[in-house]
């Protein structure tokens, strides 16, 4: 018997609620998850429900390395389970993020995500997942704008002179490719901008499409 034969559909009881995925894609660097973090706390002083997945944070739990899970599950556990960065594991880790995004949609939250998110086709594949089970218009993507030589100025984390160094590869930018998005609803220009400046941004549009009522306070 094939697996499909054991899983079943079950349709919810309560209608899904109003809710989004707002996605954050960029370069490494660029200002996603500080911007990310920015519409948050607004949506909270809103009291508004959000949820905020970030690529790192992610990284910590829901989708570890191998080398993190080993310990405890074991190297055959953690070989088949654990996350890296090759094209294949990061198709998994958007893939992951996609599902447990639309959940939190489904129950009414404004799910932020920030992740590079390289590749047009993982994105869409998002897009399709959270549309799929609500409506067009649900997922929102948002392009942190921030050009290659300005990441590669602020390298918060390093990654970049590391890259370059030879001492990471396929890095996004360095050595593999970052597919921008074609049509993104949302392109953010971080120069010259504050981040609350960006995040209240995002909100209005949020306000625009009807994901944030009209009479909360504006920013």
């Amino acid at each position: 018997m094939s697996e499909k034969t054991h899983i079943t559909w079950h349709p919810p009881t309560v209608t899904r609620r109003r809710g989004c995925v707002v996605w954050f894609t960029g370069l490494s660097g660029s200002g996603k998850s500080t911007i990310a973090n920015a519409v948050d706390s607004l949506l909270v002083e809103q009291q508004l429900p959000s949820f905020l997945l970030d690529g790192d944070n992610v990284r910590h739990g829901l989708n570890a390395s191998p080398a993190m899970l080993k310990e405890v599950h074991g190297e055959a556990f953690a070989q088949r389970f654990g996350l890296g960065f090759q094209a294949e594991d990061r198709e998994e880790n958007i893939r992951r993020i996609s599902a447990v995004a639309e959940l939190f949609c489904s129950a009414g939250l404004i799910t932020l995500t920030a992740f590079v998110s390289p590749y047009r086709r993982d994105r869409q594949l998002a897009r399709n997942h959270v549309e799929g089970q609500g409506s067009q218009g649900d997922f929102v993507e948002v392009l942190i704008d921030t050009p290659l030589e300005i990441c590669e100025q602020r390298d918060p984390k390093g990654l970049y002179k590391k890259a370059r160094a030879g001492e990471i590869r396929g890095f996004t930018g360095i050595d593999d490719p970052y597919e921008r998005p074609d049509s993104p609803e949302l392109v953010l220009k971080t120069d010259g901008q504050s981040i609350t400046d960006l995040a209240s941004e995002v909100l209005q549009y949020l306000r625009d499409h009807g994901k944030v009522d009209r009479n909360t306070a504006s920013i």
